[in-house]
């Protein structure tokens, strides 16, 4: 199953080029900042890193262990996530209408940009890379069941696999099924197995490894 939205912001980039206008002038900018000696390359690098693999999906992460522990907080999240999502102080650009799926034993969802790279950055931060490619705006929609198995996460047949469509008017979370293991831990220990790409559904949430309870 698809669900496809139209986007209506600007998808302009230059001829032959994957990349969004505003991407190209970015990248320019930085190269000038580098070439000048005014940016540190390593650096820059670093900070890049922590806010596409550390900040903004821990953010995330909260929110779906809170959802996880406390189900009328789950309730409020698949009714209105946008507002469930403030709760815990995350909201800004890219977040002002977000909607949480869940996944559940009969149902797995992917989320995708198909003409950009649209991105719940209050939850999640920077999108990676691979989300922004062609090939993965693309295959996503066309062969979903073929990017998680190259993800390495295998669907059951008789798991219908539902394909989300990100644009400026809404952008998605998925919401992760918890782990087996995972009864007893606290909030905070559960939010550390959360994975950005659990929350894109590229991914499922690992069990715990033996003796990591906490």
């Amino acid at each position: 199953m698809s669900d496809h939205h139209h986007h209506d912001h600007d998808h302009a980039s230059e001829p032959g080029s994957p990349l969004a206008e505003t991407d190209l002038r970015v990248r320019a900018l930085e190269s000038l900042l580098v070439e000048k000696g005014l940016v540190d390359p390593a650096a820059l690098d670093v900070l890049i890193d922590t806010y596409e693999t550390k900040v903004g999906p821990r953010n995330g992460a909260r929110v779906v262990a809170r959802a996880w522990v406390d189900p009328a907080y789950k309730t409020r999240l698949l009714a209105d996530a946008r507002s469930a999502v403030a709760e815990l102080g995350y909201q800004g650009r890219g977040g002002e209408e977000i909607m949480a799926l869940e996944n559940t034993p009969k149902v797995h969802n992917l989320v995708v940009c198909t003409l950009c790279s649209c991105y719940p950055w209050p939850v999640l931060g920077l999108p990676p890379v691979w989300y922004k490619s062609a090939p993965y705006r693309s295959r996503a929609v066309l062969d979903p069941r073929g990017v998680l198995r190259e993800f390495g996460l295998e669907v059951p047949d008789d798991v219908e696999v539902r394909v989300w469509d990100s644009t400026s008017e809404v952008r998605y979370l998925v919401l992760p099924e918890r782990p087996e293991g995972t009864e007893g831990m606290s909030e905070s220990a559960l939010a550390e197995l959360v994975t950005r790409d659990a929350m894109i559904g590229v991914a499922r949430v690992k069990p715990p490894v033996q003796g990591g309870r906490r």
